[in-house]
């Protein structure tokens, strides 16, 4: 990684727009393995992926979406999947699958490539899981789209901190907002 965390996190934008640069197989791998390193309940790693640069296939994988477009745009997909039979906590392997999600989109942003978190496509995910010929047993959790950016100019902005923290302990903490 040529990142920082923290320069990765601030830095990341969820890019919607692609050159037609081919995505190496080495950085999708280099990706699901940072994936595969989030936290998971008691290290259950309940995540599975199907990775996509066959563009038939996404071709199939654009149908089952309002979006399309970034679909058909992305050089690469990377569908990831909790395995329902690997695991133990509803919650915990969702929060789980989250966070694998979220390391993905930073490695996607050390690498130098852009993705964005595709999530009205779990509307279909019978119909995902049908193109990929895979069972209920695996449940959709998101579609990356991955690519080499067509620009980097995307926009956003955060509210400011105090606005998140409800409390602090001890109180004299809060005084930092204050000032």
């Amino acid at each position: 990684m040529t990142q920082s965390v923290l320069s990765a996190i601030y830095a990341r934008r969820s890019i919607r727009e692609f050159s037609d640069g081919a995505v190496a197989m080495p950085d999708l791998l280099e990706i699901v393995r940072a994936g595969t390193w989030a936290p998971s309940g008691l290290n259950n790693q309940p995540w599975r992926f199907v990775i996509v640069t066959d563009d038939v296939m996404r071709g199939k994988i654009s149908e089952t979406t309002h979006y399309r477009h970034i679909v058909l745009a992305a050089r690469a997909l990377i569908a990831v999947y909790l395995d329902t039979e690997a695991m133990y906590d509803a919650v915990k392997d969702h929060q789980a699958a989250g966070a694998c999600l979220q390391n993905m989109l930073l490695a996607a942003e050390a690498l130098g490539l852009g993705a964005v978190w595709l999530g009205q496509i779990l509307k279909n995910k019978e119909k995902v899981n049908a193109i990929f010929a895979l069972s209920a047993r695996y449940d959709l959790m998101a579609v990356l789209a991955i690519g080499y950016p067509l620009h980097r100019n995307q926009k956003s902005s955060r509210k400011e901190l105090d606005e998140f923290i409800l409390k602090t302990f001890p109180q004299e903490a809060t005084d930092v907002f204050q000032k």
